[in-house]
């Protein structure tokens, strides 16, 4: 006699399946489903057991058996082998408890330069390629579909679901601090990219050879008051001055029209427009009514993480984003964040509370189960339930496969772009003497004779980062905000070397940089979006071709990004490089 349970039946319809296994799960293990909370791994592959609290509070069998989670975002970066390693572990947990509901691990962006655990991993083992900003400066959605479709290569290598990205904001504030992540100030060019990014993802229907997309920050999160970010209380207002509301959702109809499976909002506490003034999360009308609603998105709808609860991060308490519900509890929160439409809290991890608003009659179990339907639709839909495991021998040799790796590095090179050149220094044609700082010196040594002091140099080479104000908070410090512009002493030294000996300069722009001494001063000035020494020197020696065009203007001054409109892409006055500027070489 077949005593296999109708969800385990792949034979049968999805939603059959869905909703025999919803008939079978208790109120507690429905609660579970709406939480995607985060994990992390020993080095080794192993699952964490035991936890001291200083970053997580729970550990891995706590989550899975106790409280019934089977949705986490991985944390840290490690080896591929021991991420398939850990990936099968967590999954033969899940296995192993009542109704064996598959775990789904998602990931923020690992393909890139930057390293910010509260928003992306550098790219480690997996292939290198710049950030979406470098992207942007190239233009081609061709080529983002290829890198998405890398993506899907390497995630599905080792166990990663969904990923929590695209990020689609517009970058219209120069000095907000998410900028790196988004393909820039163009409206139409990001509509455009994230289409294909989605396709290269998902591809052409969710199933079990898909990366489900989660797409962020709906519905924009570039308008921030001062460039502040709404991870942190003083940053939590949104404004649109300008009127342009409108404009910031052209990317996410694009993004709902290509199909992406998931949706999350931002932080952001809209002020001064007809939408309640509380935080994304929490407002109807931006989740059920304008998105779920006018835009007819009928995906997953994932917060964005630490909503509820007050958390410690490096051992600093930091309170809860419930932008304009402070004052209520964990739990009515929770309970306006389901009445706005959002089906799970990310980083968070009380389903009792969940528990307790059903039984007190707060929130309808119905209301649950609309959600923990959708949820288990997408683990059906991805094979989760045939086939959870992954292979750690074949996650070797795909994560950061030599052809994948090439097509990063040569797209690093593509995207650079070259803001002067006024008396045609490059390409360099000859071997000169090398004076370099922020430059890896063994890797110079292949394009000139390295020397030590500038004044025995031909030429200079120097790397720069975005200027940005440090913040005494760790957690905040990963979050580059503030002014665009070098303090003193620092830019009277480039100066200095800039007037010593003809200097190349390359700076990294993860947002805009106020920088109209240093134009006018390089030998020539060469931007970056996540780019290696030797992709910078290959383009300044010729060996490669340079094709970024900026993907925001560079403001000539502090005074013009502040009168700017925080709502309005490349709206300073007369910028030093407007948006769309490149040179060709």
């Amino acid at each position: 006699m077949n005593t296999t349970p109708d969800y385990k039946d792949a034979a049968l319809p999805v939603d059959r399946r869905v909703e025999d296994l919803l008939a079978r799960m208790t109120l507690e293990e429905k609660a579970g489903q709406l939480f995607h909370s985060m994990l992390m791994m020993n080095a080794d592959g192993t699952p964490v057991t035991e936890t001291d609290g200083s970053m997580l509070p729970f550990t891995t069998p706590e989550l899975i058996e106790d409280r019934f989670l089977t949705h986490f975002n991985l944390l840290g970066t490690y080896g591929p082998r021991e991420m398939a390693t850990w990936q099968n572990a967590v999954q033969e947990m899940a296995a192993a408890t009542r109704l064996g509901i598959p775990v789904t691990l998602s990931t923020d962006p690992r393909h890139t330069f930057t390293d910010n655990i509260g928003a992306s991993f550098n790219s480690g083992a997996f292939s290198a390629w710049p950030e979406a900003l470098g992207l942007a400066a190239i233009g081609d959605p061709e080529l983002v579909h290829r890198f998405a479709d890398t993506v899907r290569r390497e995630y599905l290598a080792v166990g990663f679901r969904v990923a929590l990205h695209p990020q689609i904001d517009l970058a219209s504030e120069p000095r907000w601090a998410r900028q790196s992540g988004t393909f820039g100030s163009d409206a139409r060019l990001t509509a455009e990219l994230v289409a294909a990014y989605v396709r290269g993802l998902q591809g052409p229907a969710l199933g079990p050879g898909s990366v489900s997309a989660m797409v962020k920050h709906f519905p924009g999160g570039g308008p921030q008051k001062d460039g502040e970010d709404p991870h942190f209380a003083h940053g939590k207002e949104q404004v649109y001055p300008g009127g342009m509301r409108e404009h910031h959702l052209e990317p996410f109809r694009a993004a709902i029209a290509a199909g992406c499976a998931q949706m999350m909002p931002y932080y952001g506490q809209p002020i001064g427009t007809d939408w309640e003034e509380v935080g994304f999360g929490f407002n109807k009308g931006v989740v059920t009514g304008l998105l779920r609603e006018e835009l007819g998105f009928e995906g997953i709808v994932c917060s964005d993480w630490g909503l509820l609860n007050d958390a410690v991060i490096f051992g600093q308490v930091h309170p809860a984003r419930a932008w304009g519900l402070e004052h209520l509890g964990v739990a009515e929160r929770a309970a306006r964040g389901l009445e706005a439409g959002c089906d799970q809290f990310g980083g968070e991890q009380c389903p009792e509370v969940i528990v307790e608003l059903v039984r007190s009659g707060r929130v309808a179990e119905s209301r649950i189960d609309a959600s923990v339907r959708r949820l288990l639709r997408e683990k059906f839909t991805l094979g989760l339930f045939e086939d959870p495991y992954v292979d750690p021998e074949a996650a070797a040799e795909i994560v950061g496969r030599a052809d994948f790796t090439a097509l990063g590095a040569a797209a690093q090179r593509r995207s650079l772009t070259v803001l002067t050149n006024p008396g045609g220094l490059l390409p360099l044609t000859t071997r000169p003497r090398l004076y370099v700082q922020g430059v890896d010196a063994s890797v110079a040594a292949e394009y000139g004779e390295v020397v030590v002091d500038p004044a025995d140099a031909d030429l200079a080479v120097l790397r720069l980062r975005t200027p940005h104000e440090p913040r005494e908070n760790i957690f905040e410090s990963f979050f580059h905000s503030g002014s665009l512009a070098f303090a003193e002493p620092e830019l009277a030294g480039i100066l200095a070397l800039l007037d010593r000996v003809p200097t190349l300069v390359c700076i990294n722009l993860e947002r805009a940089a106020v920088v109209p001494e240093i134009a006018e001063r390089a030998a020539a000035l060469i931007a970056d979006y996540g780019a290696c020494d030797a992709a910078l020197l290959d383009v300044a020696f010729g060996r490669a071709t340079a094709e970024g065009r900026l993907p925001f203007e560079l403001p000539r001054s502090m005074r013009a990004v502040a009168a700017s409109r925080p709502d309005v892409p490349n709206d300073t006055f007369d910028p030093v490089f407007p948006h769309g500027h490149g040179l060709a070489l």
